[in-house]
């Protein structure tokens, strides 16, 4: 079957677009209670591109959940309109501004010069109220991404959707149908609200800590400052979970025919929430990482962090539903649509697995490590040695609690310190692991034993070769720091406000390593640039926009320094953002860098 980039009739565009966004030209407005996405039907006509796209942004009435809210809408829709690019092509589009605040659009993930990325206060201004704002730039790549706000925390609020970018030559794996499968988290709360809450009081939306029935089995993490739920920031307590705009109970439906290849292009768009993605009865094939094509990876399950997509094809071969389930890394709460043979059909959903408990490995503590003089050190266990392990106790059995040796640390026990001999570290980190290590065969807490087969990092090869082969030059090394009971994130110790930049020279290829020293992942995406994941893959590694940093893990990306300007680089979760995860990358010249 051929699979050259399709075309829309008018029938089979407005099929396809129904409930994601007004089709480009279509004038009518469906209400986001009748949302609805379709399939794209193949055809080797050649596409009708538009010349321009119109987007607004205003505020708009919407039901969710059968609850009646406003949200910050694109062209009316929940999520924003689906915006269709092919390669090869300028893209010019559009953006009015009919909010009362400034906004903006970031185009994630898209390769494009620096004053059209749209990050207000680097090379662009914002959009101010009223004003319209042309976006103009070559599209050089294909696959499947996703545009939001960069402004403020309009993110939360619904200022999103989903881009496909059709390639120029056929793509390397086939399918029949084709549906975005947009994930994202609504609140029906001020986002600003959420923010003051969990600075008030970090574990403000965890309905999930432990009782006073668990207080010595938790003592050892009370005395670090540290709770073995603390799983996500914001959770299902206020949150309610979306797939392509529509609460669980509202069923989203994708209709094929057995026998069928689907194309399930997955796009996580939340705030802060990871999601486990499986169909139960249905294997998955990855095909597609951050919209790069990758080997095919066969799995019953995987993790989408916070700006990731993944592409994956599925075969159906009975007339049956599925159902396609987005449960949260935290087991709050959960996406869910239906994949059938036609729209009203539903399958079972499946029991919410019992939430997962952080562990010494969390803490950076091998197995080796979890038991000193023989005395295992677990969570049932609140003294080593009969020792209480509290802020007082700077040493076991005589040695020194330090980070040259593996030992427990003694800074882990109060969060007054100066962590590593890294003074430019400590007031902002409230912990650094006993070690850090590699953990991307790892697959990821509450995952570890499904019993299924479940993606991890080292299962992603490009489809090819990596262009540049050239080994680093230069490394730079940064800690992804902070103190989960003061809500401070941040890089190097330092929030953006007391560090703001960071230099790469063009030209050159860069080893960025992370060193996870919370208890948290972290989605780490650079704007501009593609980040090549150091998996083992060798020159098949993967390239990616943004990656999973779990805790206490040490990983390295390279990137190649090509793209001159300034440029965002950040931790995707909203709010980590927000109060200090951010720098700026100023890519400059070399020479004029020294002189």
């Amino acid at each position: 079957m051929s699979h050259s980039p399709k075309i829309f009739t008018r029938r089979n565009f407005f099929r396809f677009t129904t409930g994601f966004g007004i089709a480009i030209g279509l004038e009518q407005l469906l209400p986001v209670s009748a949302q609805q996405l379709s399939g794209i039907e193949q055809s080797t006509n050649a596409p009708a591109y538009p010349n321009a796209i119109d987007l607004t942004i205003q505020e708009t009435s919407v039901t969710i959940g059968g609850k009646n809210t406003k949200a910050l809408t694109i062209n009316n829709s929940l999520p924003g309109q689906l915006i269709r690019l092919r390669e090869g092509q300028t893209a010019k589009i559009r953006v009015t501004n009919k909010l009362k605040e400034d906004t903006s659009i970031h185009w994630h993930g898209i390769i494009l010069p620096a004053n059209m990325d749209g990050v207000p206060g680097l090379s662009f201004a914002g959009i101010k109220p009223g004003e319209t704002f042309s976006y103009e730039f070559s599209v050089a790549q294909n696959g499947t991404y996703w545009y939001h706000s960069h402004s403020g925390l309009q993110e939360q609020r619904g200022h999103y959707g989903a881009i496909i970018i059709d390639p120029i030559e056929p793509e390397p794996f086939q399918y029949d149908q084709d549906y975005v499968v947009l994930l994202s988290d609504w609140t029906f709360e001020d986002p600003h609200n959420i923010l003051s809450n969990l600075k008030k009081m970090s574990t403000y939306y965890n309905y999930q800590r432990r009782t006073i029935g668990t207080f010595f089995e938790d003592l050892p993490w009370r005395q670090m400052r540290m709770d073995p739920t603390d799983i996500a920031d914001v959770t299902g307590a206020t949150y309610t979970y979306l797939m392509n705009g529509l609460a669980p109970d509202s069923n989203w439906t994708a209709v094929f025919k057995p026998g069928e290849k689907v194309r399930l292009r997955f796009i996580n768009a939340s705030a802060m929430t990871f999601f486990d993605v499986r169909i139960p009865g249905l294997k998955m094939t990855l095909v597609q990482a951050d919209g790069q094509n990758v080997q095919p990876v066969t799995v019953d399950e995987f993790r989408i962090g916070t700006a990731e997509t993944y592409d994956a094809i599925v075969e159906p071969q009975d007339a049956q539903a599925y159902t396609i389930f987005a449960e949260t890394m935290d087991r709050s709460g959960y996406a869910r649509g239906t994949l059938a043979t036609r729209q009203g059909l539903s399958a079972a959903i499946p029991e919410q697995r019992e939430r997962p408990l952080r562990t010494m490995a969390d803490m950076g503590m091998s197995h080796e490590m979890r038991q000193m003089n023989g005395t295992p050190m677990n969570h049932e266990m609140p003294q080593i040695n009969g020792t209480p392990m509290n802020h007082e106790m700077p040493q076991i059995n005589g040695t020194p609690m330090n980070h040259e040796m593996p030992q427990m640390n003694h800074s882990t026990l109060n969060t007054s310190w100066q962590p590593h001999g890294h003074d430019d570290r400590g007031r902002g980190n409230a912990g650094v692991p006993m070690m850090v290590k590699n953990r991307l065969n790892e697959p990821g807490i509450g995952l570890e034993n499904t019993g299924t087969r479940v993606l991890a990092y080292t299962d992603l090869r490009s489809l090819t070769p990596g262009y540049d082969q050239r080994q680093p030059e230069r490394e730079l090394e940064l800690h992804l720091t902070g103190n989960m009971e003061r809500y401070m994130w941040s890089f190097n110790g330092k929030k953006y406000s007391e560090e703001k930049e960071l230099t790469f020279y063009n030209g050159e290829r860069l080893r960025l390593t992370f060193v996870n020293d919370t208890m948290m992942e972290h989605p780490i995406h650079l704007h501009g640039m593609w980040m090549e994941l150091d998996n083992g893959a060798g020159e098949y590694k993967p390239r990616k926009h943004t990656v999973i940093v779990k805790p206490a893990e040490k990983m390295s990306v390279e990137v190649n320094v090509d793209a001159p300007g300034k440029w965002a680089f950040h931790c995707h979760l909203l709010y980590h953002m927000k109060v200090g995860m951010f720098r700026t990358v100023a890519v400059v010249d070399r020479l004029r860098e020294v002189s």
